[in-house]
């Protein structure tokens, strides 16, 4: 049977399904949703600046499970994680999201439109574990992804929990 997510933006109201990629991503997948036992994981909704049709939330660092099924041209409905150990990121960066220096942090995002470009000026290339695919709702998601661009981030929250 399979495991499946369910992400929201809490403000907005609007929420959608994923299925974990257990064959394809099985540390990662494992990972989340042994973190998700505990509650859900959440926090701000940033949307990315370079990377295109992203938005995230950046949690404490639960785990590291290293590479598994990484890609840097996400496609639409694509859930990945992105591990930042400490001494990565600006210190800005980390300041505003309130990620403690030493510690690091795990960016969990979706993606909801095409042509994305993982990119970073200050690191380069940043591989992302695919480890979930949106299979219900990603329309009213992407629309409302869409918003957090249009309309801003403030007071937005990402919430992924068991669904």
């Amino acid at each position: 049977m399979s495991k499946l997510l369910r992400i929201s933006l809490e403000r907005r109201g609007v929420s959608c399904t994923a299925e974990l990629l257990e064959k394809d991503a099985p540390r990662t997948s494992a990972a989340v949703w042994e973190a998700l036992a505990a509650g859900p994981l959440a926090g701000a909704a940033q949307h990315a600046k370079y990377a295109r049709n992203e938005v995230y939330t950046m949690v404490p660092r639960f785990a590291s499970v290293g590479r598994e099924n990484p890609t840097v041209t996400p496609i639409p409905g694509d859930v990945c994680l992105f591990d930042f150990a400490g001494g990565m990121l600006d210190t800005a960066f980390k300041a505003d999201q309130g990620i403690d220096a030493e510690a690091g942090a795990i960016d969990l995002a979706i993606f909801y439109g095409r042509n994305n470009l993982l990119i970073n000026g200050d690191i380069g290339w940043v591989p992302g574990n695919v480890f979930a695919s949106i299979t219900d709702g990603l329309a009213a998601m992407a629309e409302a992804c869409h918003d957090v661009w249009r309309s801003g981030s403030v007071g937005e929250r990402l919430v992924y929990e068991r669904g």
